[in-house]
């Protein structure tokens, strides 16, 4: 056996409430990865209720790596919910109609409507407990985002960051050992590899897992 089916919806068949999230998600414009995981205190279906503002009109997709650890409470807020505030009013007239969608003059709806593109998450990722994602932002591979933190703004590759606007605390390696592990990509691995060199993965020897075949 070389680790879970990741077709699987239930990895563990006695928590219901834990979900290979790939399997569980409807929507084209969530994107998930292999063995990525959602873990609600409720139920898992909450966590597409909780990918607010996604509207099909906007274009935006959210995009999660494999390997990604996601809790209970987690919040993406996307492009949608984003108003103008150039003008001396925030209110978003022209998506009522009744003679208010001439302010779209044949603008395309996401020309009027500020977007800062797909949210990303990358591979490995642990996302804590409550934390908001805002749009278009994107969080590299290993990264950590502690309970409740507001994320503003990208996360570099294996930082972790806490608090409201989210702030880096460290980073979990150097930036040498950093590159060497987004080369290295274990993640894109076949599960029977992965499964040879589990202890070297569960460890932090990044030459020996370098040296890994």
């Amino acid at each position: 056996m070389h680790g879970p089916d990741p077709a699987t919806l239930h990895p563990l068949p006695h928590h219901r409430k834990l979900v290979f999230l790939k399997n569980y998600i409807t929507r084209p414009t969530i994107i998930v990865g292999d063995y990525t995981y959602y873990d609600d205190l409720e139920d898992p279906s909450n966590f597409e209720r909780n990918v607010l503002y996604h509207f099909d009109f906007m274009g935006d997709r959210l995009l999660i790596g494999k390997f990604c650890a996601l809790a209970s409470g987690v919040k993406f807020i996307m492009n949608g919910g984003n108003h103008e505030t150039a003008p001396i009013s925030t209110f978003p007239f022209a998506i009522f109609g009744g003679g208010w969608e001439q302010l779209m003059a044949g603008q395309d709806i996401r020309d009027k409507y500020p977007s800062k593109g797909d949210t990303v998450v990358g591979h490995d990722v642990w996302i804590g407990h409550e934390a908001t994602i805002m749009p278009g932002v994107r969080i590299g591979n290993g990264a950590v985002v502690a309970t409740k933190a507001v994320v503003t703004r990208n996360v570099p590759d294996y930082a972790i960051v806490a608090g409201n606007p989210a702030q880096l605390v460290r980073y979990r390696f150097d930036e040498d050992t950093i590159a060497r592990l987004n080369r290295l990509a274990w993640w894109d691995w076949p599960a029977e590899k992965i499964t040879r060199h589990l202890a070297l993965l569960n460890a932090a020897d990044v030459a020996a897992l370098e040296r890994a075949e």
